[in-house]
C-alpha cells in the first residue's frame, strides 16, 4: 500500500480535495436551499440535475479527451467547477441551481474519468487492486471531511461556497504538476443493452434500483435532515455515517461474495437494507435510530454496486467485462436521475420520512427480484460457474474506475488459473 501511495500521491491528494469540494456542495445546497425557501420538490430537481450531467459526461468526456488531451480537459472542467461553486450564492434561484448542478455533474464526471484513467495507467497488475481500494478510501475521507467543514461556517453566508471552490482549484495543482505524463486514452465500446440484459437480468434491474437508492442518499440526505429538524452538526454526522458504513461494509460483503451464491447475498443485503430504512420510518424523531438506519442502509446499498458488477461478470467472457461496465453504469445513471425526483415527491406527500420509505421499497424490490431470479437459474447452474473475484468500487465511480475493477477481476482470474495449472 505504501508503494501505491508513493507512486500516485499526487492523484490521491488531488482526489481528496476534489471530494471535499463535491461533498460540501451537495450538503450545502440542501441546507441553503431550505433556508432560501425552496420546496422539497424544487430541491429534488436541483439534486437530480447532478446525475443528468454526470450521465452525459460519462459518454462525452472520453471523446473530448481523445480530441484535445487529458490536460486540457482536466484544466477546463476544473476551472468550470470552481466558477459554478462561487455562483451558487449569487444566483439563488431553483432554475440557476439546477443548471449549475447539471454543469457540476458533467464536470466532476469528466474530472473523475481523467483521474481514474491516470490511476489505471500508474498501476501494475500487482498493485491495481490496492490502488483501487486506496482510491475508495480517499474518496470517502474527502466526503466525511466535507461534512465537518459544513459545521464550521455560516450556511447563509458566502464562505462555505468559496471553500469548496478553493479546494477544487487546489486539487489540480499536484496532479497537473506531476512529472508522470498523462496516459493515452482508449474508450471501450459499450455492450448492447439487449445482450447485457440477456446475460444478467438481475445485474441490470439491480443497477437501476440501486441508482435510485444511492442518488437519494447522495442528493437528498441533507434535505431530509433539514425537514426532520436535525441541526447542522447532526446532519453532518448523519451524512458521514452513510459513507463510513459503506466503506466498512465493502470488505465483509466482498469476502462473503467470493464464497456463497451471490444471488443469495444480493437478496439478503437487499432485505437487510430495507429493514434498516423501515426502522427509521417507524421510529421517528430519535437521532440514534436515524444514525443506525443510515449505517445499515449505507452499509448495504453501496457495496451492492460492486456486488452486482461482480455478479454480472460471472456470466460474461473476460473480453466482454469492460464493455459491460459502460452499460451497467448507464442503467445506474438512469435510476440515479429518477431517484431524487421520486424522493422529493414522496417527502412532499408523506413527510420527511418518505426518504426512508423510498429507499426501503427499492431495497425490498432488489431482494424480491434476486429471489425470483433464483427460480429462473438453478443452484446447480450457479455451482458450475467460474465466478470472478469481488473488487470494491464506489457507486459514484465512472466507467474508467469500473474498467479498472474489471482488470482486477481479470488479473485475479489469471492468477487463479495459473495456480490451478501448477497444482
Amino acid at each position: 500500500m505504501l508503494q501505491v501511495m508513493t507512486g500516485s500521491w499526487a492523484l490521491f491528494l488531488g482526489m481528496f480535495m476534489l471530494m471535499i469540494g463535491n461533498g460540501l456542495q451537495g450538503t450545502l445546497l440542501g441546507l441553503r436551499g431550505d433556508m432560501e425557501g425552496f420546496t422539497t420538490f424544487e430541491l429534488s430537481v436541483v439534486m437530480s440535475a447532478y446525475f443528468v450531467g454526470f450521465l452525459f459526461s460519462s459518454r462525452l468526456t472520453p471523446k473530448l479527451i481523445q480530441r484535445v488531451g487529458h490536460v486540457r480537459v482536466f484544466a477546463a472542467l476544473g476551472s468550470t467547477i470552481s466558477a459554478v461553486l462561487i455562483l451558487y450564492p449569487l444566483l439563488v434561484e431553483p432554475w440557476a441551481w439546477t443548471l449549475g448542478r447539471v454543469i457540476i455533474g458533467f464536470c466532476f464526471c469528466g474530472v473523475y474519468v481523467t483521474a481514474e484513467s491516470w490511476l489505471n495507467d500508474a498501476s501494475t497488475n500487482a498493485t491495481r487492486g490496492k490502488a483501487l481500494s486506496l482510491y475508495l478510501m480517499v474518496q470517502m475521507a474527502g466526503i466525511v471531511a466535507a461534512q465537518y467543514i459544513v459545521t464550521q461556517g455560516d450556511v447563509s453566508g458566502y464562505a462555505l461556497f468559496i471553500i469548496p471552490s478553493v479546494f477544487v482549484s487546489l486539487a489540480f495543482a499536484p496532479i497537473l504538476l506531476s512529472i508522470r505524463p498523462m496516459p493515452q486514452f482508449a474508450q471501450t465500446k459499450p455492450m448492447t443493452f439487449r445482450r447485457l440484459i440477456e446475460a444478467s437480468p438481475l445485474g441490470c434491474v439491480g443497477m437501476f434500483l440501486l441508482g435510485g437508492v444511492f442518488s437519494a442518499q447522495f442528493g437528498m440526505s441533507a434535505v431530509y435532515g433539514v425537514r426532520v429538524g436535525l441541526s447542522v452538526s447532526q446532519i453532518s454526522i448523519f451524512v458521514s455515517v452513510i459513507y463510513v458504513s459503506a466503506l466498512v461494509a465493502q470488505y465483509p460483503i466482498g469476502w462473503m461474495s467470493d464464497r456463497i451464491d451471490r444471488r443469495i447475498l444480493i437478496m439478503a443485503v437487499g432485505f437487510v437494507g430495507a429493514a434498516g430504512a423501515l426502522l427509521a420510518f417507524f421510529v421517528t424523531n430519535n437521532f440514534t435510530v436515524i444514525l443506525l438506519s443510515a449505517a445499515i442502509l449505507g452499509g448495504t446499498s453501496n457495496p451492492l454496486y460492486a456486488l452486482l458488477i461482480a455478479y454480472t461478470n460471472d456470466y460474461l467472457e473476460r473480453e466482454d467485462m469492460a464493455a459491460a461496465s459502460g452499460g451497467l453504469l448507464f442503467i445506474n445513471g438512469i435510476g440515479a436521475i429518477a431517484g431524487p425526483l421520486i424522493v422529493g415527491y414522496m417527502m412532499d406527500s408523506m413527510g420527511a420520512n418518505g426518504f426512508w420509505m423510498f429507499s426501503a421499497v427499492l431495497m425490498f424490490l432488489m431482494g424480491v427480484y434476486a429471489a425470483y431470479r433464483m427460480t429462473r437459474r438453478s443452484r446447480a447452474h450457479w455451482d458450475d460457474l467460474d465466478t470472478v473475484p469481488y473488487s470494491a468500487i464506489w457507486a459514484t465511480s465512472t466507467p474508467i474506475a469500473a474498467e479498472v475493477a474489471q482488470e482486477v477481476y481479470s488479473d485475479a482470474e489469471e492468477e487463479i488459473a495459473e495456480n490451478d495449472t501448477v497444482s
